[in-house]
């Protein structure tokens, strides 16, 4: 497939001045859609190289790594509350957006999960959302480009234009369907997880438990959330990506074998004998000294699915069968309504605390969840379809 690029390619916004004015122009909008481009493939922050911004008659790109360009305009119009931010699978720019101004932009609409609750499917993609909507054809070029090699080309910054462009009747479409189904307020419980800061942060301590480590040992899990909180801070202070200064698995190696020394620590698979020397190879090793030292009390308890009874593969594969039944009977995308992880918990545990149970969800898939454990709701077949017998 191949994308049309517009009609004229928009100047690049390369100055203070220009984009304190585009900002302005922008002000009276009712919604504005914005993309980044950024890098952050050798580096632990992402570096943002590009801004698109799109208006009800205006697009714009805005060079962010331009010299002497002041964003600050940019934040405000992000801050602003009269304006709804719309983008596509919102959570990269926004975290981007967060560290860079402080704030999350407010208020924003993400089309990717505004899709999911309108029945396109999980995590439906802006190509398709192109294509359905905005009968537009997206080719993917431009989608590996260095965004930090200056000069930008006419093909990169219509490519990077045309995605704010579509975005804008993508969601124009989208509010107006799930304005007539009802649903607007089921999208904004989802917009309300994606503005609170703390969805972005990941704090050094609770590093550890991405790992999902095997093990119910807590003197273990004690030393691997040390040294996996070390390997947050200092990946943040050399600004590297984590899995670069040290791999996962070499984590899981050292949280076993604890070595006090230099050259213990240079025995480790990925670790070098110049690092285990070095600067970081000495905080490394005192991580793993203080963590040798806590008591038992100090020590993490196993995550709550190390313990209590595993669920019924049966039973879990009823839930899954009545999510299937009930995304297609709501047209919404199974995964809004229940990850794997919460059908497990709901086949194993009496009362989990899961999203499923709660707001529009509940209605939706929980309480038949509920009735199917308890008894009071049972499947068949009518016909082609998987029908319901029993409470609703």
């Amino acid at each position: 497939m191949s994308r049309r690029p517009p009609a004229e390619i928009p100047a690049l916004i390369s100055t203070s001045a220009d984009l304190a004015a585009l900002c302005e122009r922008l002000r009276g909008e009712e919604f504005v859609t914005v993309d980044t481009e950024f890098m952050r493939e050798r580096t632990y922050w992402p570096e943002l190289c590009v801004v698109q911004l799109g208006g009800a008659s205006e697009v714009a790109v805005v060079d962010a790594l331009a010299e002497g360009i002041d964003l600050a305009p940019l934040g405000a119009l992000l801050a602003d509350p009269g304006i709804v931010k719309v983008f596509h699978a919102a959570r990269q720019d926004v975290e981007i957006f967060l560290l860079k101004f402080g704030a999350v932009p407010t208020p924003l609409f993400d089309t990717q999960v505004a899709a999911m609750v309108a029945g396109f499917g999980d995590q439906v993609s802006y190509d398709g959302l192109a294509r359905a909507l905005a009968g537009a054809q997206i080719d993917k070029a431009h989608r590996f480009s260095d965004w930090s090699a200056r000069p930008l080309s006419d093909s990169q910054i219509a490519y990077a234009a045309a995605d704010v462009t579509h975005l804008r009747r993508i969601y124009v479409a989208l509010k107006e369907r799930l304005e007539r189904e009802g649903r607007l307020d089921w999208v904004a419980e989802e917009m309300a997880v994606l503005a609170e800061p703390a969805t972005y942060r990941t704090e050094p301590e609770n590093a550890w438990e991405r790992l999902k480590p095997r093990t119910s040992n807590r003197r273990f899990l004690g030393m691997l959330r040390a040294i996996a909180a070390w390997r947050e801070r200092e990946a943040q202070r050399i600004n590297i990506p984590r899995q670069r200064l040290v791999k996962d698995e070499t984590l899981l190696e050292l949280a076993a074998t604890t070595p006090d020394s230099p050259a213990e620590l240079a025995r480790a698979r990925g670790i070098s004998e110049g690092f285990a020397k070095g600067r970081s190879g000495a905080g490394l090793l005192a991580a793993i000294k203080e963590a040798r030292s806590l008591p038992e009390s100090a020590l993490p308890e196993p995550p709550k699915d190390r313990h209590g009874p595993s669920p019924s593969p049966a039973l879990v594969a009823l839930l899954k069968v009545l999510l299937a039944a009930k995304s297609e009977q709501h047209h919404v995308a199974p995964k809004l309504l229940a990850s794997s992880e919460d059908l497990d918990r709901l086949a194993a545990e009496a009362q989990p605390d899961l999203p499923a149970l709660h707001g529009w969800r509940r209605e939706v898939f929980g309480e038949a969840a509920l009735a199917l454990k308890s008894g009071r709701l049972a499947l068949g077949v009518d016909g082609r379809r998987i029908k319901l017998i029993g409470a609703a």
